[in-house]
């Protein structure tokens, strides 16, 4: 029933009711810090967006109430995402912060029909979730004008929906669950155990990098969402050779299920985004499958995330039907924190992530044993130390480039998540999320967000975006769904 009520609906009928924004309880003054290399590839990524489901009680504005309290507590340590990006006299940006700006943004509506959340936490994404969460196709460039955290919170039926809408340019995934935990923490009154956020950027990286950007004219929608066209004129400024201005034109963020391209331009690809849940014993299943009949005795074993990730690759691979000569990619955007020499602490406020990339034909990844794409990922993963994380931030700044989606490489399965990350534990002080997801921003055709399992345990959710028949034909194949 809760299938039929979302794809009927081509709108929620959802209604503003409020527009605030929260700022730290105390006065911080004027702070400032660097974008680093880690962090400037993704000024012209979107912002990145989750969405979490809750039941609760039908006091919503006391909901509202408590979750704005103790945003404006934990805005004290977080409070670069109160602030907004500039740029310095040499033009070099950074996180600007000061007690007079806006700070978080915060969106308050309800649902004209009687909706609850099992109507909401479906395993295909449908368009009318793009409703719940603010900043669709907004450029983390933006954020020299717009707050860099903006949270719509929607009354349901029987709890809320949290939308949240996080500046890229700003902070990666370990950032953004530390900064969720720890808001959690405050709502509900428990003791906090997580460390405050580490966060000067140039213990990482002190490099400055000058980019000259241009940021697009923005046309916005009646419900706030930004329509970009941007061309963004990049150059490099340091002491290296003057380089081309490059003209780089994003790819505008997919559209989902039943959403039609607009405009007589080349017609964007229709995807499908759906959550596969992998069981703890089809986890372990992968896992020892994988693992069996190892090279030799000297073999490290394969991790989850290796067995998992080969699994999707393989499965993803054939529903494409690729021919066997067609090159496919595994993308993965690692955490460099314990990489670097020295490492960064965990609590590293900022974006500390690189991507590592493997590639072979199609035909080969099929017809070897499931061991050798594991193999192609355990070695790109471990290769990627200090001295390879520090020779890639050597090569992009001599040569800065603006990530595309299309970097990611052809035919590409791309993880950009963890299931390390605890988003079932963030509690508010009204129990656990019913459900956990990404927005439709940064998604393209191969993108995989990996979550823990709601269930708990070694469970896995894949939320995965794939074009229309090649999804049909996966939800079809037993093999990748472990059915007998």
């Amino acid at each position: 029933m809760a299938d039929k009520v979302v794809k009927k609906e081509e709108t929620l009928n959802l209604k503003i009711t409020g527009k605030s924004h929260v700022k730290p309880e105390k006065k911080i003054g004027r702070k400032e810090y660097q974008l680093v290399t880690f962090d400037l590839p993704y000024l012209a990524f979107y912002y990145n967006q989750k969405l979490l489901f809750y039941k609760g009680d039908s006091d919503f504005e006391g909901m509202v109430k408590k979750l704005k309290e103790g945003l404006s507590v934990v805005l004290e340590e977080f409070h670069q995402l109160a602030g907004q990006i500039g740029k310095d006299e040499e033009g070099v940006f950074r996180v600007e912060y000061d007690d007079d700006m806006q700070g978080v943004e915060i969106t308050e509506a309800i649902i004209a029909e009687e909706i609850g959340v099992a109507d909401l936490t479906v395993a295909e994404s449908t368009k009318i979730l793009k409703e719940l969460i603010p900043y669709s196709g907004v450029l983390n460039l933006e954020g020299m004008h717009r707050p860099l955290l903006a949270i719509q919170l929607t009354k349901l039926k029987d709890g809320l929906a949290m939308g949240c809408a996080f500046n890229h340019a700003v902070l990666d995934g370990t950032s953004t669950w530390q900064f969720m935990t720890s808001w959690a923490t405050i709502c509900s009154g428990a003791p906090s155990t997580s460390p405050s956020p580490f966060l000067d950027r140039t213990k990482a990286r002190n490099t400055c990098v000058k980019l000259d950007l241009s940021l697009p004219e923005i046309k916005l929608q009646p419900n706030g969402d930004a329509k970009p066209e941007p061309i963004l004129n990049e150059k490099f400024n340091g002491d290296a050779k003057p380089e081309p201005i490059l003209d780089e034109k994003p790819n505008k963020p997919e559209p989902i299920l039943n959403e039609k391209p607009n405009g007589d331009a080349k017609p964007e690809p229709i995807l499908r985004e759906k959550i596969f849940k992998f069981s703890e014993i089809a986890i372990d299943k992968i896992k020892s499958t994988v693992n069996e009949n190892l090279p030799s005795n000297d073999s490290k074993p394969f991790s989850t995330f290796q067995t998992l990730s080969t699994h999707i690759w393989r499965r993803v691979t054939i529903a494409r039907k690729l021919k066997p000569e067609d090159y496919t990619v595994f993308t993965v955007f690692v955490d460099c924190r314990k990489r670097m020499n020295p490492p960064m602490p965990e609590a590293y406020f900022g974006n500390l992530i690189q991507a590592i990339f493997t590639v072979t034909a199609s035909g080969l990844l099929l017809a070897q044993p499931s061991q050798f794409g594991a193999s192609l990922i355990q070695k790109a993963i471990e290769a990627h130390d200090a001295k390879a994380i520090d020779e890639r931030n050597k090569e992009w700044e001599s040569s800065p480039k603006i990530f595309e989606f299309k970097d990611a490489g052809v035919n590409c399965v791309a993880v950009g998540s963890s299931p390390r990350f605890k988003v079932y534990d963030i509690d508010f002080g009204w129990g656990k999320p019913e459900n956990v997801r990404s927005g439709s921003n940064n998604k393209f055709d191969g993108m995989i967000y990996l979550y823990p399992g709601k269930s708990g345990g070694r469970s896995i959710d894949v939320e995965l975006t794939l074009e229309p028949e090649a999804m049909e034909r996966l939800e079809q194949d037993k093999e990748f769904l472990l059915e007998v």
